[in-house]
């Protein structure tokens, strides 16, 4: 059995940082298999958010993607091995 890769990425003020972040994935788009976005809704929509991968292709190329999405303003990107 393989590992898992999964990446949890924190976006604070999403609205500030939406446009740089989804350039990103979509630069990394087939590293992708599956996405999961949380953030607070109902009578109001925070800003703030959490997003759930499951990555594929290798192991240095997701340390590039989570890389490049730490180097921007208001996301914090982690990667783990399961």
């Amino acid at each position: 059995m393989n590992d898992y890769q999964i990446m949890i990425i924190r976006v604070s003020h999403r609205i500030n940082s939406a446009d740089k972040l989804q350039k990103v994935f979509t630069q990394y788009g087939c590293n992708i298999k599956t996405r999961l976005g949380l953030h607070e809704a109902g009578e109001a929509c925070g800003v703030d958010g959490l997003i759930i991968l499951q990555l594929v292709k290798g192991v240095q190329d997701n340390i590039d993607f989570m890389n490049d999405l730490n180097a921007i303003e208001g996301i914090t990107a982690k990667r783990a091995e399961i």
